[in-house]
């Protein structure tokens, strides 16, 4: 029997708007990597945030009139420093490694949720699920390959970053419940760049007009990013489009193999792959849970 939630779902739809997500996150990758080491990760990173504020205007009303309490305000600045710390280091990552690299890590972040979500949410982890999570550890290995090769600072970076960015999920997932979305984004918007202004100060190099066109376009792609993958989620279950998420590594690897010299590694892929299956496994478990202890509300914000 069909629920509201299946009559509504639009996978073509869904898997159309996951593929367009995909490709503008992939082209924020490569923007920043072309800005190689002209400016400070974290003055990149400050300039990003700080000209992406101009989307915040159509809300700036409703945002204004909005009441936190004392919780809430410790919440999103809690989340405002991890995030920018999280985004520093990425940053700095992307001077560092191949852009595949960067990206097949990437997938380690909502396997960094759900072993936080046990500690943070007092959620409990189940023998598969746990498997599920040592598998893609498995894959971090094969990618990172210690001993076999030497690290550089950036793989250090990016096992940072996605803890990090975990953790700021981790704090939206309990807000999420009590201001609506875009609020959640603006105030995360604005508490970044807030966290981000010391670090760029401090390290600061005064940039061309074409570093700020390119960080200008980083700010555009990486916004419509957001919202196309909000699309996505609204019109097919995660279960959906989560497997789609896996084309950012082709793309990232042909882009890393066209424009920046970075041969194509089996071992990245093959890793990569292991994390993304272990990601697919849990977002599927996870539904499966959410369907058989609760109703789905068709107008519930997903992702």
């Amino acid at each position: 029997m069909s629920s509201p939630v299946n009559s509504t779902s639009n996978p073509v739809k869904g898997v159309f708007w996951m593929i367009t997500t995909g490709l503008c996150f992939v082209t924020v990758t490569a923007l920043v990597k072309t800005l190689g080491g002209r400016i400070p990760a974290a003055e990149s990173a400050f300039l990003r945030y700080l000209i992406g504020l101009v989307f915040l205007i159509p809300v700036w009303r409703v945002l204004m009139a909005v009441r936190l309490t004392g919780r809430q305000k410790k919440l999103f600045a809690v989340r405002g420093l991890v995030h920018s710390l999280g985004v520093i280091l990425w940053f700095f990552a992307m001077t560092r490694i191949p852009i595949a690299e960067v990206t097949a890590m990437n997938y380690l972040n909502p396997v960094y949720v759900t072993i936080l979500a046990v500690f943070v949410l007092g959620e409990t982890l189940a023998l598969r699920r746990a498997m599920a999570v040592a598998a893609a550890l498995v894959g971090a290995l094969i990618i990172l390959r210690p001993g076999f090769r030497e690290l550089d600072p950036g793989h250090i970076a990016m096992l940072g970053t996605a803890l990090l960015f975990a953790g700021s999920y981790l704090i939206a997932k309990i807000v999420s419940g009590e201001l609506p979305a875009s609020i959640v984004v603006a105030l995360l918007s604005i508490t970044v760049t807030i966290g981000l202004a010391p670090f760029a100060f401090a390290v600061w190099v005064t940039p061309s007009l074409a570093d700020l066109g390119i960080l200008a376009a980083i700010a555009c792609f990486a916004t419509a990013g957001h919202y196309t993958m909000t699309l996505a989620f609204a019109a097919a279950p995660v279960t959906v489009t989560q497997p789609v998420t896996f084309l950012q590594l082709v793309w990232s690897v042909l882009l890393g193999m066209m424009f920046f010299d970075e041969p194509a590694d089996p071992w990245v892929i093959l890793g990569g792959g292991v994390i993304m299956a272990s990601v697919i496994f849990i977002t599927w478990r996870e539904a499966r849970l959410r369907k058989i202890h609760r109703t789905p509300n068709v107008n519930e914000t997903k992702g």
